[in-house]
């Protein structure tokens, strides 16, 4: 599979100072199941053409794999052929330091917008050329994509999924680079590795800056993710965090749950929630104190009321949510409003700001995660911030057949992805507190009912070393 970067910026040859390969020398490089080679077809004052060719071994490609369910498509497919998420990888590898912008000796340049032609003549296209041009036209590339036929000779065969693309427009190299890292193989909508968590790190690094407005995030994210539900939307919640969007479409965890109230209770569930909370806090003698996860600030209006708490933190993922908390305290008097700080951050990456805090407190948060995410949660929580205290407070699932409004089977809310088991609960937060050096206690929040329990479960991890 072939690729081509031209430049008539000049001098055009200082696209090798920023591609950091010479232009008077071919170059190979080894990458997974063939080799890739780069050379300068052209390269004048007035144009420089860089080419990309990636040499893919059909059979090295499949070698050593255990899946053979499908054993002929193994060995003749277009994988070696068709510009998808090899080609992306070889870019990557190849072109590294380019993609990342960096050229010591050339780094205005590097900065600078240049006029640029791409072409790659054979990329599968699931979607045609209207596909194409969705996705590179709104980030400033003229697209002209052709599809190509199954056979010139014998027209009555039709069209083929690939199209000879060719992009032109001014841009900055490494941001050319990493449009095509992430859009080739969205437009062939697979990948030729297990798609990890790691990908959606490597997405939304490739995608900073242009990603969050493109009109087609959604779709980019899905097919780059491989349709991974839990992974598309944490990149979507992050690239929403990004550009501070309207979240409304991606992330409800604002809205009312099916069921707030305990059957036959004259307290609400919510309140006596808070209360116990706080009373942990108090217990614990904490002063400074994190509510993660804190929405539209219900426990912060609490936490304001008691003056022994001196420093209160609100972080929330979702700028609509902090903006509903914000409206919350405006009336509030600016000496007990000067306690309380509002930050935007992703629990479920590493916050150093977070840390040195006396408490933290997760309610009713950790079931709002995909659980694969839980570990990203325990990593930045427990492992990076680690305050002195952290209370969890989730749903206890057994309780939900005590709710006579409640469908069988259905969770509280409708942005909970799990709901837990007494049982279940215990094994996660056990296993959390062996990891990084913390005891763990529960307690019942609610009625304890003697056959299923309370209705919310409320753990209290108290660090030992």
């Amino acid at each position: 599979m072939l690729l081509t970067l031209t430049t008539t910026h000049q001098p055009a040859t200082d696209l090798g100072h920023l591609l950091h390969k010479h232009p008077e020398k071919a170059q190979s490089f080894p990458v997974a199941a063939g080799m890739a080679h780069v050379f300068y077809p052209t390269a004048g004052e007035d144009e420089c053409t860089a080419a990309l060719l990636l040499d893919i071994d059909p059979v090295e490609l499949v070698r050593g794999r255990h899946d053979r369910a499908f054993t002929l498509n193994q060995y003749v497919n277009d994988r070696p052929y068709a510009a998808g998420s090899m080609l992306a990888v070889a870019l990557s590898a190849v072109f590294k330091t380019a993609m990342n912008g960096v050229a010591k000796s050339h780094q205005e340049l590097a900065d600078t917008a240049i006029p640029l032609r791409i072409h790659v003549p054979a990329v599968p296209s699931r979607g045609g050329p209207d596909l194409v041009a969705q996705l590179f036209e709104p980030l400033g590339w003229e697209v002209d994509a052709r599809t190509v036929p199954l056979d010139p000779k014998f027209p009555q065969w039709g069209d083929s999924p690939y199209v000879d693309l060719r992009l032109s427009g001014t841009h900055r190299v490494s941001d050319a680079l990493r449009h095509l890292y992430v859009l080739l193989p969205v437009l062939d909508n697979a990948k030729h590795y297990w798609v990890t968590e790691e990908e959606v790190t490597k997405l939304l690094r490739a995608g900073e800056g242009w990603l969050a407005e493109h009109p087609s995030r959604e779709l980019i994210s899905r097919r780059y993710l491989k349709h991974r539900k839990a992974y598309v939307r944490f990149a979507l919640s992050r690239l929403a965090e990004a550009d501070e969007t309207d979240e409304d479409e991606l992330d409800n965890a604002l809205a009312e749950p099916v069921v707030a109230e305990e059957p036959d209770r004259s307290v609400p569930l919510a309140t006596q929630r808070r209360g116990s909370v706080i009373a942990v806090l108090k217990a614990a003698g904490a002063k400074r104190v994190l509510d993660l996860g804190c929405g539209g600030g219900a426990l912060l209006t609490d936490l304001l009321r008691e003056t022994s708490f001196t420093e209160i933190v609100g972080v929330d993922v979702s700028s609509r949510a902090l903006e509903v908390a914000a409206r919350r305290f405006e009336r509030t008097p600016e000496r007990v409003r000067e306690r309380l700080t509002l930050r935007q951050s992703a629990l479920t990456y590493v916050d150093q700001s977070l840390a040195g805090y006396d408490a933290a407190v997760l309610m009713e948060v950790i079931e709002h995660l995909d659980e694969p995410r839980l570990p990203a949660l325990e990593r930045s929580v427990f492992g990076a911030a680690r305050p002195a205290t952290v209370v969890v407070t989730t749903p206890n699932v057994e309780y939900n057949v005590r709710f006579p409004t409640l469908p069988a089977g259905r969770m509280r809310h409708a942005d909970h992805r799990f709901e837990w088991t007494r049982a279940q609960f215990r094994a996660w937060a056990d296993g959390v507190a062996e990891r990084h050096g913390y005891r763990v206690r529960y307690l019942p929040v609610g009625q304890d009912d003697p056959e299923v329990g309370p209705p919310t479960q409320l753990a209290v991890f108290e660090v030992t070393r």
